[in-house]
């Protein structure tokens, strides 16, 4: 099975680890503070706030952000179901806005709608590795005195208008799980310039703890244990050496996608400039007659050895959310885009003569699901 995403390893990184491993230090030391400064360095930001995984680095920006009960944060519902149940558990309440079809990420006129008095935070995602329109949120958040949480766990490498993604947003929450762009086995982090939101955030991943003298500390806050250990960041700052390399492969694959979708009319590849993109997932959208055939096309996919997935299934469709209030047809175009979206293969390890099984085959499977579609009259 050729996997949708997975991480590149090599004997460095391995190295880093086993080095680690016979240090005096196996977490809480040097290499976290190593890695958060090589972290905000490569994105040009003061502060990383390295954390146990992306649904932690989102909780703790949300936790930094002063979220509460009452309070509402705005996001788009194409997305893993962290970016808005992390807020739950501060409180607050996720109000879903619309995306725009042509790149799957939330529309900032769509989420301005949606401001009230009640809205502390936007909370904008960059679907599939490409920069949401973070210039129009940036100008919302101001109007409106708002914070601007950027969840970029797809889009770690990527540019904005020649600024890395990582240093624009007030906060920006990363992954580091072995499908993202590097990988720490898991782990996350968020980067600011604002040394206040810093301090809280490493209060917060470390039970709340405030370190006075000798041994003295105090409990100021309801944190977590939300650590990331010395081998996890010794692995982080392998990997990071690396990054320019990874992105360079994703849109590699990107364009060969591109160019070998070029004439296929059932199809709509995905959108945007190479450039433009960190490339965490590459997304094609059914469309024509076979846009209603997403689940036989995936699952004869999946049993010809190639492992799609679909992102996302909108949030406020899963259950807990059902039971919260949310109901089907919040968002239209999000719903549309998820009906007829797969994801495809990519990653920078994926060999030429693996893109091109992905591509042959997906070829067979669309011939066949067209020619089982009755003709019309």
């Amino acid at each position: 099975m050729i996997p949708y995403g997975r991480q590149s390893i090599d004997d460095s990184d391995i190295q880093a680890v086993v080095d680690t491993l016979r240090s005096d230090w196996l977490t809480q030391g040097p290499k976290v503070q190593q890695f958060e400064e090589a972290l905000a360095a490569y994105c040009g930001v003061k502060y990383a706030v390295a954390l146990s995984n992306g649904t932690a680095a989102l909780h703790a920006a949300y936790f930094a952000a002063g979220l509460k009960t009452g309070d509402e944060f705005i996001t788009t519902p194409l997305t893993f179901a962290a970016t808005a149940t992390a807020g739950l558990w501060q409180g607050a309440t996720p109000v879903f806005a619309d995306i725009d079809p042509a790149t799957g990420n939330l529309d900032p006129r769509a989420a301005e709608a949606k401001i009230t008095s009640k809205t502390r935070a936007l909370v904008p995602v960059d679907f599939a590795g490409r920069p949401a329109d973070l210039d129009a949120f940036r100008k919302t958040a101001q109007d409106h005195g708002l914070l601007l949480i950027e969840d970029a766990c797809h889009s770690l490498g990527a540019d904005d208008h020649g600024r890395r993604i990582g240093s624009i947003a007030d906060m920006t929450a990363f992954s580091f799980h072995p499908v993202k762009p590097i990988t720490t086995g898991e782990g996350g982090a968020v980067l600011t310039n604002d040394a206040a939101l810093r301090d809280k955030m490493i209060e917060f991943r470390m039970h709340g703890i405030r370190r006075g003298e000798d041994w003295m500390y105090s409990v100021e806050s309801q944190g977590q244990n939300y650590r990331l250990t010395d081998l996890q960041c010794a692995l982080g700052l392998s990997q990071l050496k690396r990054l320019d390399a990874f992105i360079a492969k994703r849109r590699d694959v990107a364009r060969r996608y591109n160019a070998a979708f070029k004439t296929w009319g059932e199809l709509e590849p995905q959108p945007g400039r190479i450039e433009d993109s960190a490339w965490h997932l590459y997304v094609i959208r059914l469309r024509g007659k076979l846009a209603t055939k997403r689940q036989e096309v995936f699952q004869a996919l999946r049993k010809n050895g190639i492992g799609v997935q679909v992102h996302y299934i909108p949030v406020y469709w899963h259950p807990l959310y059902e039971k919260l209030g949310y109901r089907h047809g919040l968002c239209p175009k999000a719903e549309a885009f998820y009906e007829s979206a797969i994801s495809l293969p990519i990653f920078p390890d994926l060999t030429p003569a693996q893109q091109d099984e992905v591509i042959q085959t997906l070829r067979r499977v669309l011939d066949e699901s067209c020619a089982a579609i009755p003709a019309e009259g």
